[in-house]
């Protein structure tokens, strides 16, 4: 299955507060966390093996060098 890679997201500025909303108080170390169990569970909704591997590699690609 082919990732999306177009704009997809209804409201790209109430997602972007909603996210910035979820990481409001926390420390670094919260934040970090609270990013990794968001990650595990948008991958377990995803679930495609190929697609799961497919983002990964996008996501090294588009990291800081």
């Amino acid at each position: 299955m082919p990732l999306e890679m177009n704009a997809n997201i209804t409201d790209p500025d109430g997602f972007y507060s909603d996210l910035i909303d979820l990481h409001a108080g926390l420390s670094d170390e919260e934040s970090h966390a609270l990013n990794a169990r968001l990650v595990l569970i948008l991958c377990n909704h995803v679930g495609d093996p190929d697609s799961l591997k497919t983002a990964f590699e996008l996501a090294a690609k588009s990291g800081p060098t």
